[in-house]
């Protein structure tokens, strides 16, 4: 059985956390440049009942001349019901705390959406917001505002293989989903 990788065109990480001090949130804040995409939530640090969110956007090549559905055409990949698709992440060992038990959705986004230079995660200094192109909590492109905020992903759908969760005991674990309906009905609606 042969293996074919195909890797990301784009990813960021954005996020509505608080900044070092606490006194803002960081929801103009873009990561696209970042060498890892964090996913976290936060639950009382600002206040007894403040929430804060990150979300994790990867774009992958459906369409375009070295694409999956090219592939598919090419004959390259074989037809659909004859491959299975994976959505393979590798966590980035760190010292922080872990998150024990959790269970994070993996979800598609319903538009376009830009990747953005930013690389802060801390101070949130990178920010996007109207002028430069790139995706925040707020805006999926450059001045074009999310539908709602975190972005504009699909939690429900005539199809239910688009709603994907992956479990992790100790939160050290890497990433493992099959993706395959998600990606076969990418295919056929390109």
């Amino acid at each position: 059985m042969a293996i074919k990788r195909y890797y990301a065109e784009a990813d960021n990480t954005i996020t509505n956390a608080f900044d070092t001090v606490l006194s803002q949130r960081g929801t103009g804040s873009n990561a696209g440049a970042n060498d890892v995409l964090e996913t976290f939530s936060i639950y009382g640090q600002h206040t007894t009942s403040s929430t804060e969110l990150s979300r994790i956007l990867i774009k992958f090549p459906i369409t375009g001349t070295t694409s999956i559905k090219s592939d598919r055409d090419a004959s390259i990949l074989p037809a659909s019901g004859s491959v299975k698709f994976y959505l393979k992440m590798f966590n980035a060992r760190h010292q922080e705390q872990l998150p024990e038990n959790l269970i994070l959705s993996v979800l598609p986004i319903s538009r376009n959406w830009e990747e953005g230079t930013g690389i802060d995660l801390v101070n949130h200094s990178d920010k996007t917001k109207d002028t430069i192109p790139g995706s925040n909590w707020v805006n999926g492109t450059k001045g074009v505002a999310w539908a709602r905020n975190g972005g504009d992903y699909i939690s429900g759908s005539q199809n239910s293989a688009v709603v994907y969760t992956a479990n992790f005991v100790t939160g050290s674990e890497d990433l493992e989903v099959d993706v395959t309906g998600l990606v076969e009905e990418w295919i056929s609606s390109t």
